[in-house]
């Protein structure tokens, strides 16, 4: 068995650096992407234009263009109708930070790349890894312009299925740049020896995609605004299965459109993921796993803690902007509490 080394060489804690930078950037931009949607800022801009979108409006004949653009849309006829520019000012900046972040993202992620590229400080594993995520990125951008194109319609909303892919993607990046920098800073694991810890690690993998399962199903849930109904806790409505879980038809429809059954999926998955959550902490308390996985594990019930607190008020209060806004990052932090846990417990 190779011995453990006591750090990680320098070229790998650059690079893990760099990774963890870039996922607080994502993270950034999914919180932004999240106060988008809840302002109904994500159809103001009406055009895709990666290279030429960069530049904001910079006189006020650039902004009636733009303004006029949006008062041609659906949702300005339908929702905004009579919108002054000034209002019109407060939904484009949203849309735009987003968008440039995204942008921003690309060059932090890329040009560092090909340094370390040219450097010759990423193995062929690595390299190909981390070209991944750069595609990954491309596809994101594109999703979120399919996302926006599917509200410039008739119906001034976009898919809340292709709300949940643009976040999945989103989710997906962040969590590969944190799993692969947590790689090269603890590069050398032992394997498990005792049964125990390997259904701990089992559990600990099985959790941390729950949290991402739960993140899509919170997605659907702001899609379709389901947040905006059953504004109980514990019960919805008065019942713990409210009776309108079934009403669609064809039944599948229920768990992709129905407020009743989307907010209910979300809300079993939170008491799911809590418990499974307080088994694993026990767990790694218990059989006395190393200083990290104990460490990342406390981090990882005060995330639930705080995210499940966010999620209650945020019901009960309708959805305000600042608690939504909180929710959407709580679940970030869950979702990289879960992930730093699933790779600390493999730590023997």
């Amino acid at each position: 068995m190779r011995a453990r080394p006591l750090f990680p060489a320098p070229a790998d804690r650059r690079i893990a650096a760099w990774l963890l930078f870039c996922a607080a950037f994502v993270a950034a931009i999914v919180i932004v992407g999240g106060a988008t949607r809840l302002t109904r800022s994500g159809l103001s801009i009406v055009e895709w234009q990666p290279i030429t979108g960069i530049v904001p409006p910079l006189s006020t004949a650039d902004w009636q263009v733009l303004f006029d653009k949006y008062r041609a849309t659906p949702e300005y006829k339908q929702v905004n109708k009579g919108m002054s520019l000034e209002a019109f000012k407060g939904i484009f900046w949203w849309e735009y930070i987003h968008r440039v972040l995204a942008r921003l993202i690309g060059i932090v992620f890329l040009v560092p790349l090909l340094w370390f590229w040219w450097k010759r400080q990423l193995d062929r594993p690595l390299g190909l890894r981390l070209a991944g995520l750069f595609v990954l990125g491309g596809l994101q951008g594109a999703m979120g312009w399919f996302m926006v194109k599917s509200g410039l319609v008739d119906d001034p909303k976009v898919s809340h299925l292709r709300l949940a892919a643009h976040l999945g993607l989103a989710l997906a990046i962040l969590s590969g740049m944190v799993w692969i920098a947590l790689g090269l800073l603890h590069p050398v694991r032992e394997a498990f020896g005792s049964r125990t810890r390997r259904s701990t690690l089992v559990v600990a993998n099985v959790l941390f995609w729950m949290v991402f399962v739960m993140a899509l199903t919170g997605a659907l849930v702001a899609g379709i605004r389901a947040g905006y109904a059953y504004n109980t806790f514990p019960l919805m409505n008065g019942h713990f299965i409210p009776p309108e879980l079934f009403m669609l038809e064809p039944w599948w429809k229920n768990f992709l459109y129905n407020m009743a059954t989307v907010q209910f999926d979300h809300r079993m998955l939170a008491y799911l993921i809590a418990i499974v959550t307080a088994w694993l902490w026990w767990r790694v308390r218990r059989d006395r796993h190393t200083l990290r996985a104990r460490t990342t594990s406390h981090f990882l019930l005060l995330a639930l803690i705080l995210q499940f607190t966010l999620g209650i008020f945020t019901v009960l209060l309708r959805v305000p902007i600042a608690l939504g806004i909180a929710h959407q990052a709580g679940a970030v932090l869950l979702l990289v509490a879960a992930l730093m846990t699933a790779h600390a417990v493999r730590d023997n």
